[in-house]
């Protein structure tokens, strides 16, 4: 099956196919009892979560995960021998503080690696007078990154540093919102006395949101409503500065910087906080599959019950309207009166719940969610570092700060970018895809066999359907990634010799194999129509649903961003 083989260069240079190697790990339970207080299907990262704070409560906790590997997309697989990949997830940022303190996430083996340089974009350029093509490098050392755009615009690097000040207020005013349960308008519309006064605190967070964004109210509205070229050409005269902030905003969504409402995932660069370092991004030691075990060992500190392997079919609701618990594809039963899915809105409410159970306007709600992905992830094992024609190394030196950081390709300019997302709209990959490139090893000698590394490719754009009917077999995966691997040729000279082999996962790859509806990172769009009040639907948004002690706990709720959890359960 290609949902568990790799590419490998085999003796004469061409890419043979490989089984996935499997691994157990120690904090499973080895027997599934017949009932719990509550059981959370899957094994992702929030489901983990949802455990920990669940059994650490009193609550017999069971996770009931389908693959054989925990952690959803936040997993690490040695899916060429010797070489550790974070298969899907890559990288750690927006995981909640108080998650990672109230867990003691360190205590059970969470290590970061920080990453001081945080983005690099070379250009396709030739050289003048013998000097490389220029490149963009942005990272924690403010003087630095000034000196860096001053390449390109003395007046970009004049105001960049204003720029960055505006978003880390947004980021700062909408905290509140972040770590709440999204007001219960149902309550305060149609709910008792008691109700009503209970859902005004509710309210709280958003009054608190408005007094800390005060004057810049106007501000943020456009920021979150606009398109984000509107927002990067307002602000910024440079392409590959306005290209490279540019991937921030259409990261994982089929939208280009063009489209409205993309101005809001810029702030996700500022979002995220590790250890009290605010805005800053890391690699996880041993891969992302280390975030999830060390939630699982936390949970399972507590008594919590982690199971792989275990299939959910449906979930058991009774005729009282209230969930029983779930049948697993074996016809085991486990019972319980709380029912956590991890799964995406589509997956829980379509295909695990009894459609009679469901109210046919709730069924026609979920069905519109927008799922569409762009995303191809490839995971590369190569023999050395990629050797940049704008940041040249001496053969056999050891990884620079460019290598240890987001590297980005073919965004020197925001139109390449929009260029690629037409192509993709019209059923196509992308010509020229927008790649970021990652080489964890580059700081975590823990995944990698000596001297050599492992790459994640984040590309896109990749439509889940390809026009003409075509199917994503493994001619049209290699082409694309033939494609990818010459447009990184054109940078790094000699990159494709150095391929040892690789992983290639289009969105129906995503979606098959990690559960991931239509290969979505987010569990859904992350676009203004999706969020907040409305994530997975009106009236909806605060992880209930129109059966009893059956809830949300995965992405596609609020607050909706990848390897964030929030847990809100009464």
């Amino acid at each position: 099956m290609a949902s568990r083989c790799v590419f490998i260069k085999n003796a004469a240079g061409a890419l043979s196919i490989r089984p996935l190697t499997r691994h157990t790990h120690s904090c499973l339970s080895s027997e599934l009892k017949p009932e719990y207080d509550a059981v959370i299907i899957g094994g992702g990262h929030n489901g983990l979560v949802a455990a920990a704070y669940l059994q650490k409560a009193g609550v017999k906790t069971a996770v009931l995960e389908r693959r054989h590997v925990l952690g959803g997309a936040a997993v690490t697989e040695e899916i060429i021998p010797g070489f550790k990949f974070s298969r899907a997830s890559y990288l750690l940022s927006l995981l909640r503080p108080q998650i990672y303190r109230d867990l003691e996430l360190k205590k059970h083996g969470l290590k970061i690696y920080f990453r001081n340089t945080y983005s690099y974009t070379p250009l396709l350029e030739d050289s003048v007078m013998g000097k490389p093509p220029r490149s963009l490098t942005l990272g924690i050392n403010k003087s630095e990154n000034l000196e860096q755009i001053s390449q390109f615009s003395k007046r970009d690097a004049k105001v960049y540093l204003e720029y960055e000040a505006l978003l880390d207020h947004f980021v700062n005013s909408i905290d509140p919102l972040i770590d709440s349960i999204p007001v219960d308008t149902a309550a305060l519309t149609q709910g008792s006395l008691i109700k009503r006064i209970r859902a005004l605190k509710t309210l709280k967070p958003i009054m608190k949101t408005g007094l800390r964004l005060g004057q810049y109210i106007p501000h943020f509205y456009e920021i979150i409503t606009a398109p984000a070229a509107k927002i990067l050409h307002r602000w910024f005269e440079s392409e590959p500065l306005k290209a490279t902030l540019a991937t921030d905003a259409v990261i994982g969504a089929m939208i280009s910087p063009q489209t409205p409402g993309s101005g809001y995932v810029l702030l996700h660069h500022v979002m995220g906080e590790l250890e009290g370092h605010r805005a800053a991004w890391g690699y996880v030691e041993g891969g992302m599959g280390s975030v999830s075990m060390s939630i699982a060992k936390a949970a399972a500190s507590h008594g919590a019950s982690i199971f792989t392997e275990k299939p959910v079919d449906h979930i058991l609701v009774g005729n009282n309207g209230k969930t029983n618990g779930v049948v697993l594809q074996d016809g085991t039963e486990v019972r319980s009166k709380l029912v956590l899915s991890n799964a995406t809105a589509k997956v829980t409410f379509l295909q695990l719940t009894p459609q009679d159970a469901l109210p046919d306007d709730f069924i026609r709600g979920i069905s519109k969610i927008d799922y569409t992905s762009p995303v191809t992830k490839i995971n590369v094992a190569v023999d050395r570092l990629p050797n940049f024609l704008a940041t040249p190394q001496k053969e056999g030196t050891k990884s620079l700060p460019h290598h240890q950081t987001s590297i980005h390709l073919n965004c020197e300019d925001i139109s390449v970018i929009d260029k690629a997302y037409e192509d993709a709209s019209s059923g196509i990959p992308s010509e020229r895809p927008m790649i970021e490139m990652c080489i964890p090893s580059a700081l975590d000698p823990t995944i990698a066999p000596s001297g050599c590394h492992v790459i994640s490719m984040f590309t896109q754009y990749t439509p889940y359907a390809l026009a003409d009917g075509r199917k994503w077999d493994d001619k049209e995966r290699n082409d694309y990634a033939d494609r990818v691997f010459e447009c990184v040729e054109q940078y790094a000279p000699g990159f494709k010799a150095s391929v040892i082999g690789r992983d290639i996962l289009t969105p129906p790859d995503l979606e098959r194999i990690f559960g991931l509806t239509g290969g979505n990172i987010f569990h859904g769009a992350m676009s203004l129509d999706q969020l907040f009040l409305v994530r997975p639907l009106p009236s909806y948004a605060n992880y209930r649903s129109p059966i009893k002690g059956l809830y949300l706990c995965g992405s596609g709720a609020h607050p909706g961003m990848p390897i964030v959890d929030s847990i809100f359960i009464g």
